[in-house]
């Protein structure tokens, strides 16, 4: 069985490879990968590095060549250019008889009130129109978001969120990714979502896991979405992602990521890595 992914250099793809590599043969292992020279490690151990450019579909023909389960990782970029993106790899999955897709999409797609869920929506259609069965993998919220905000408490400021009360089910990027590796590493060809979330936390609480690591107390600073926007323009946020950055904290607010799911667990087959030991991982 041949196993391929795109962005497997990435941070997220990255961690998926190596937890393949644990149990996969590496020959059966595609990468897809828009520069190959990233990928010299992997070819290394014997990995099958191909040159596959979501802005180039052609390439993604000869990438997906002969691939029976492929992981498409979501790309980055603007919500019309990510939708493009995604249509050309789907597209490429089917003209190269991919027998099943795993796809990383986002807690509740369907109905969630996050600013790149679109994006999510969007893809998810594109791959049941395609009609290759599926596993959608709805990650919630990475810890490793906000280590801006982590790395920022350690050096003494306040813990800021517009977020009210609203909660997120905060999980490692690693247990994400080694969840993505036991789909695609698995036998099964029937189309599934799965909701994947740590246990829904409030910012505060949060915050006062980062406390517990740091041995002090951690103010927790609420304001509105105004403020907020302007004290992070103010900490050197880019004028131009402001509204994503508020848009942020408005869905958290709303509910967007506050879901329940043993779905993660379930997949991994242990429990889920403590924050306290991400939030140890992030300060380094």
């Amino acid at each position: 069985m041949t196993i391929a992914l795109t962005g497997a250099t990435g941070k997220f793809g990255s961690i998926v490879a190596e937890t393949l590599l644990k149990t996969v043969p590496a020959e059966n292992i595609v990468a897809s990968v828009r520069n190959p020279e990233k990928a010299e490690a992997l070819k290394a151990r014997g990995v099958d590095v191909r040159h596959g450019d979501f802005d180039h579909p052609e390439t993604l023909d000869t990438a997906f060549a002969g691939v029976e389960r492929l992981l498409i990782v979501s790309a980055d970029g603007d919500n019309d250019t990510r939708i493009r993106q995604h249509k050309a790899a789907v597209d490429a999955a089917v003209r190269a008889g991919v027998g099943f897709i795993v796809y990383t999409s986002v807690g509740e797609a369907d109905n969630s009130s996050l600013f790149l869920a679109p994006v999510h929506r969007a893809t998810e259609e594109f791959i049941r129109e395609s009609g290759i069965p599926y596993a959608f993998l709805r990650n919630n919220w990475y810890l490793e978001n906000e280590v801006g905000s982590i790395q920022a408490v350690k050096a003494g400021a306040p813990w800021l969120t517009s977020a009210g009360d609203g909660k997120v089910g905060w999980a490692t990027r690693g247990d994400y990714a080694e969840a993505a590796a036991a789909v695609l590493a698995g036998e099964s060809r029937e189309s599934v979502i799965y909701e994947l979330s740590g246990t829904p936390l409030t910012q505060a609480e949060l915050a006062a896991v980062v406390g517990e690591v740091l041995g002090q107390e951690v103010a927790v600073q609420q304001v509105d979405d105004t403020a907020y926007a302007k004290i992070m323009a103010g900490a050197g946020v880019p004028e131009a992602a402001l509204p994503i950055v508020v848009a942020i904290q408005a869905a958290i607010r709303d509910g967007a990521l506050n879901i329940e799911s043993g779905d993660l667990v379930k997949l991994l087959n242990r429990p889920l890595t403590p924050l306290s030991e991400g939030v140890r991982a992030l300060l380094g």
